[in-house]
């Protein structure tokens, strides 16, 4: 007989942190008119400055998974 090895499942997928945020409301019509400019939700910009000001300061944890991407996926090559 065998001794089976017991199945190990896949880790789950991080969930992402959810925070409340409060914002002058000057300064959130000046990022929400940034975000449409770069085509991000305001969400996304945030996190996207948050990131590269982490990184600028050295302080981005190098097991910070990327920003997922949002949207249809890329047409595979010779799809049509």
């Amino acid at each position: 007989m065998t001794e089976e090895t017991p199945r190990r499942r896949p880790p789950k997928p991080q969930q992402r942190k959810q925070m409340l945020l409060r914002l002058d409301p000057a300064v959130h019509d000046a990022l929400a008119r940034w975000a449409s400019d770069e085509l991000r939700s305001a969400n996304a910009q945030i996190e996207f400055l948050l990131r590269r000001a982490l990184a600028e300061a050295g302080r981005l944890p190098g097991g910070a998974a990327p920003i997922p991407r949002r949207g249809r996926p890329p047409k595979a090559p010779g799809a049509e």
